[in-house]
């Protein structure tokens, strides 16, 4: 059994649909980041660096419990574990670990920055915003060529970089106002993961998990939205 602690963000359903697609038994436990549970002791021993997701494998390397962050070593350790979609082929193998790995250092942190500054961002932040959607759409143009050129994201095989990267694609195109007709290659490639049963199954609990996520973000206490977001009396600065 594996327990996988989160809320309801890109990173914690790519998860979702890995277990999903590897069939392994797992239970969900919320994390009411909202409520800074991610910051008290208890979190800290599973993530130090308090973010969401982690997963506890309680039948891990030799039979013992692994814990494990990171959403893409989180992904890497269930492929290897399940030795599913992570190709063994050399060329194959790092084709697709430097497409999780543009997802992991680029994709994620430009589309999570361009979230804040939407919809977070006490005075908007016009300079920030507009840096972080350009990204944002530069990044689509790079999925569109290389999904031009191949079914998926390493090529003709699905792995865990299309695991990766579809749950920021297909969650974060609209509100950047990316218009997906442009991106034929994209949007087919959107769909194609979408119909996959894993992703389906994925999927079944999703909106409760994102009904919880938003009452809670709107009803958060406002020092605990300051201490999310790193902002008011957490906010630090040289010498700090």
């Amino acid at each position: 059994m594996i327990d996988l602690y989160g809320i309801s963000s890109p990173n914690v359903l790519k998860v979702l649909i890995m277990l999903e697609e590897t069939g392994l038994a797992y239970d969900l436990h919320r994390i009411d980041i909202w409520a800074a549970d991610q910051f008290t002791d208890e979190f800290k021993a599973l993530n130090p660096n308090s973010k969401v997701p982690v997963i506890v494998d309680h039948d891990g390397v030799g039979g013992k419990p692994v814990t494990i962050f990171e959403s893409g070593a989180i992904l890497f350790y269930l492929a290897e574990k399940m030795h599913a979609f992570l190709p063994d082929g050399p060329q194959e193998r790092y084709a697709t670990m430097q497409w999780l790995m543009l997802q992991i250092g680029t994709i994620g942190p430009m589309f999570g920055q361009a979230t804040h500054f939407r919809l977070s961002a006490p005075t908007g932040e016009a300079y920030a915003l507009s840096r972080y959607t350009t990204e944002v759409h530069r990044l689509f143009d790079v999925l569109e060529t290389r999904l031009s050129q191949a079914p998926y994201l390493a090529g003709d095989e699905y792995t865990i970089a299309d695991v990766a990267t579809w749950p920021w694609a297909a969650m974060y195109h609209e509100q950047n106002g990316v218009d997906l007709g442009r991106l034929p290659s994209v949007k087919l490639w959107i769909d194609a993961v979408a119909r996959r049963p894993a992703v389906i199954r994925a999927h079944q609990d999703w909106p409760t998990l994102v009904a919880f996520a938003s009452e809670r973000r709107a009803s958060a206490d406002p020092d605990k939205r300051d201490q999310l977001h790193g902002r008011g009396r957490y906010a630090r600065g040289p010498g700090s």
